[in-house]
Order: C-alpha cells, then sequence, then structure tokens
C-alpha cells in the first residue's frame, strides 16, 4: 500500500511543481525527505523521499523568511549538492532548510503531496574538491542548540535522487541542487530569531527568522 501511496503523492507533488513553473518560478532543484528508518518504517516505506525546490523557496544568504504564520517552523541544517554534467557531484555548499510540519507523520501521501513541509532554503557560498565531514552545529541567538557528526554520501544522494524520479516520471538536470536530508533533528525555530549552520569544512550559512 505505501508504494501505491507514493506514488500517488509523487504525482500532486509533480502537478504542483508544474504549477509553479508555469506561474513563472525558476527550477532550482531536489530535496531529501523522511531519512530516518525510524519515521520510514512508522510510514510503511524503505527509503527516502524525494521533494521540489524553485525560485520561490529560495531565501539569501543572511537574509530574512517569515515564518510568524507557520504552524510548527523548523530549521534542518543540510549539505547542498550542485549537480554536474553525467550526474556527477559538482560543488557542495552548507544549506539551511525551513520547514514548517504541519501533518502528522502517519500517511506518506499528503506528505508528499505537500511536499515534504519544504518552505525554504538558504544557501551557502559553494566549493568543489571539499569532502563533506567533519561537524555540523546549528547555533541559534548565540546558542549552540545541535550538533552531528556530518554523514554525506553525496554522489550516492544524486544517483538516488536521479533514480526516484526516473521511477516517477521526472528527471534530475545538470546544475540543479539537491539539498541531501537533515544533519541533525529538526530544531524548532520561533519568529525573531537568528540562526547560523556550520558545517564543517563546507562553512557557515545563516538566516534570521
Amino acid at each position: 500500500m505505501a508504494q501505491g501511496d507514493v506514488a500517488a503523492g509523487m504525482r500532486a507533488q509533480l502537478a504542483r511543481r508544474a504549477a509553479e513553473l508555469e506561474a513563472g518560478a525558476e527550477p532550482l532543484g531536489w530535496k531529501i525527505g523522511i531519512n530516518l528508518p525510524a519515521v520510514q518504517e512508522r510510514l510503511g516505506i524503505t527509503e527516502s523521499v524525494v521533494g521540489y525546490m524553485t525560485s520561490r523557496s529560495l531565501v539569501e544568504a543572511g537574509g530574512e523568511a517569515d515564518v510568524s504564520a507557520w504552524s510548527a517552523p523548523m530549521l534542518e541544517p543540510e549539505v547542498a549538492i550542485r549537480v554536474g554534467a553525467g550526474g556527477t557531484v559538482a560543488t557542495l555548499a552548507p544549506a539551511i532548510e525551513l520547514v514548517d510540519v504541519d501533518l502528522p507523520f502517519d500517511d506518506v501521501e499528503p506528505i508528499l503531496a505537500g511536499n515534504i513541509f519544504h518552505r525554504h532554503v538558504v544557501l551557502g557560498g559553494e566549493v568543489a574538491d571539499v569532502e563533506p565531514a567533519g561537524e555540523c552545529r546549528v547555533v541559534v541567538d548565540g546558542e549552540e542548540v545541535a550538533t552531528a557528526s556530518i554523514d554525506c554520501d553525496a554522489e550516492g544522494t544524486v544517483a538516488h535522487v536521479a533514480e526516484f524520479l526516473e521511477r516517477h516520471g521526472a528527471r534530475l538536470a545538470p546544475g540543479e541542487v539537491i539539498i541531501a536530508g537533515s544533519l541533525t533533528p529538526p530544531v524548532p525555530v520561533p519568529a525573531g530569531a537568528r540562526a547560523e549552520v556550520a558545517v564543517g569544512e563546507l562553512g557557515p550559512v545563516a538566516v534570521t527568522l
């Protein structure tokens, strides 16, 4: 049943993406979602799923994002991957995804249809020939609130996204960006907070909420 739910959710999600692009948004890339095995098991799936990003969700590094009307605003520190020709990894960057967890984790179809809670992405400076290793740190209003070792298989992530999208009638294109899944559990963030994420040697990126 879960696979049918995933297929239906992806049809709705990709239709939503097509409508955004038709209305003038530019394609930006894709996001890995539901990468925690315990949550996958709860939803009856066996792999991470994929959502989309467009220019509408992009927030400039160091800029501001309005979360005041959201149900449950949360921050996820991530590694961003710029896809090169032939599905290679061109560059990496630190990234922040801002999500609004406005649905329960009990049915994968509406989660996918709603683009896996995605609202905004903040991308830091891109670097080449640097491994996504070391420690990730999340600081909110000057206080360190989460840390984790960086675990990111960039090549494997690109391959998974390409294969997942192909299964559902979409395509990963060179030049697009993939954010590779949260490195820590999602961090609740209130309106008015200043958040900074440091992703090992990839460096920092910040946003004001």
